[in-house]
């Protein structure tokens, strides 16, 4: 099959970025703790603004947060967030930001209680695994809501039920590619 003759989810348009971004990455299943904190981050700073405003700067979020070394991120210091405040490359919002390293602690509080995060989250999860079966577009589902719940129950900021179905689709809990998208 040429690339031409690819289907893709329609969300994704014709911005090449976009497009690998869907191509390689979108609906992959992850266990990878790192990436889950990457993809917490980025999911937060994305809040009432556009993913591919956030796609386009994530180079600079990686660089800006210490490769999203949750660890690293956990200690930032008031320094850090003035550092971040002035950080043209990635959306300067104070409430982000902090919301950011505090989310790195009780991120790492979740990795010691559960063993790590990906048990955390798909203890969540019907039999502990992905949803594959697509049942069409949603901003939110059951397990959504459970997630969200306990994580703003936790503390955690700008983590709501639509933002964590959002990372449950980036991080393959959910698979949503359309049925003819050829990357399903």
């Amino acid at each position: 099959m040429s690339i031409k003759e690819l289907t893709r989810c329609s969300w994704c348009g014709t911005d090449p970025l976009y497009m690998e971004y869907h191509d390689k990455e979108w609906g992959k299943t992850v266990h990878d703790d790192k990436i889950f904190f990457e993809f917490l981050t980025l999911e937060a700073a994305q809040a009432g603004l556009s993913w591919i405003t956030i796609l386009r700067r994530r180079d600079n979020y990686r660089k800006a947060f210490a490769g999203f070394d949750v660890k690293k991120v956990a200690v930032f210091t008031d320094k850090d967030k003035e550092r971040l405040l002035n950080d043209a490359g990635i959306i300067r919002n104070r409430l982000k930001i902090s919301s950011a390293i505090r989310n790195a602690q009780l991120f790492i509080d979740i990795q010691k209680e559960f063993g790590s995060f990906d048990k955390y989250l798909y203890s969540f999860m019907p039999d502990g695994k992905p949803v594959t079966a697509y049942t069409g577009p949603h901003v939110s589902t059951p397990e959504s809501d459970a997630i969200a719940k306990d994580m703003k129950k936790r503390g955690f900021k700008f983590f709501g039920t639509t933002i964590c179905y959002a990372f449950m689709q980036a991080t393959g809990m959910v698979n949503d590619h359309v049925p003819e998208c050829s990357f399903r």
